[in-house]
């Protein structure tokens, strides 16, 4: 686990400062992982995620990768294209918001039961913030599931993501729910399935 405090401000710039909005202008209607590592997140969702409660989707898109048995009471979607948002039906509201102009969350206290951030830690650019906005969000024992891979849009991208290999990102990640200051039993899994894009999770719990 990276000690967060001990980093300095430049590990979280990126190459690209201009706003995120005109970066994310134009939808993507394409995967930024391929269907192992997908696969590999709704199992997990599968197995976190509890049924019938309400879900956060954070920086969502056109898919949230959720099981497609299992129904839950509502799932709020928070991203940065309206047109992909409106594209996703799992998503019951659809909110567009920038986390890394305002990293508090349009929602209300202890109204949620559980989170994914699929393959977007990386390009957070207060991710400690953001992680505990999450943790107000989320009622008591809920998990926040951080799932990432070896991909990403490099110029957007934090620029310490960008200078560490799979394992030492796995701890980093570890350090910023640490740094946060809401989450317990925070654990690291390594979920890859072999044959392409590896799949690491970081797990937290609502304290």
């Amino acid at each position: 686990m990276l000690d967060i405090a001990q980093l300095p401000p430049e590990a979280f710039r990126r190459w690209d400062e201009t706003p995120d909005a005109w970066f994310y202008a134009a939808p993507r209607f394409v995967t930024h992982i391929d269907a192992g590592a997908i696969a590999a997140v709704t199992q997990l969702y599968r197995e976190l995620f509890p049924p019938g409660g309400g879900i956060l989707d954070v920086c969502s898109s056109w898919v949230s990768h959720l099981p497609e048995e299992v129904g839950y009471r509502e799932v709020v979607g928070i991203g940065m294209n309206a047109a992909e948002l409106a594209a996703n039906p799992r998503l019951t509201r659809r909110l567009v918001h920038d986390l890394n102009a305002d990293p508090r969350l349009p929602l209300a206290d202890a109204s949620l039961d559980a989170a994914g951030l699929c393959v977007s830690v990386d390009y957070l650019t207060n991710p400690v913030a953001v992680l505990r906005d999450i943790g107000r969000v989320l009622r008591p024992g809920g998990p926040l599931v951080i799932t990432f891979s070896n991909r990403c849009f490099p110029t957007k991208a934090i620029a310490i993501w960008l200078t560490l290999n799979d394992p030492q990102r796995c701890r980093l990640v570890e350090g910023c729910l640490q740094a946060a200051g809401l989450w317990r039993d925070i654990q690291t899994l390594d979920r890859s399935p072999g044959g392409g894009d590896p799949l690491y999770a970081v797990v937290g719990r609502r304290a």
